[in-house]
């Protein structure tokens, strides 16, 4: 069985719009952002072109390892904030782009005070999603 592969932009709203303290934007002219308490997580082009790439924040630990890969970019103006841009999304199932959404959303979840995180409420996970 082949697994469904990228995120649309349709996808990603179902994935994040339901999770804790997550708010959308559109900043830049077109990119639909995500942000939790304000501290942005995960963006992409409203309009879904250049095949859905996406740009979200990874964990200090993680950011050499990602961009290693084929179709992983240091993120263009935020890079040095520990974000990467997946230019080719098509490369990965839509169930790791979701997993590293949810990696994203968390790693800026955990800069809060540990009471801001309480009043989030619970972490989500992938099992919860539709």
């Amino acid at each position: 069985i082949r697994q469904p592969r990228g995120i649309s932009v349709t996808q990603l709203e179902a994935l994040c719009g339901g999770w804790p303290g997550v708010t959308r934007d559109i900043k830049w002219g077109d990119n639909l952002v995500f942000s939790v308490g304000g501290k942005m997580f995960v963006m992409t082009h409203a309009d879904g072109r250049e095949s859905g790439r996406l740009a979200f924040k990874v964990a200090d630990e993680r950011f050499l390892e990602l961009t290693d890969l084929p179709g992983v970019i240091p993120a263009p103006y935020l890079a040095r904030a520990r974000w990467v841009s997946v230019t080719e999304p098509p490369r990965f199932t839509t169930a790791e782009l979701q997993g590293l959404v949810l990696d994203a959303y968390a790693a800026v979840r955990a800069k809060f005070s540990k009471k801001r995180q309480i009043e989030f409420g619970p972490l989500p996970t992938l099992k919860d999603m539709p």
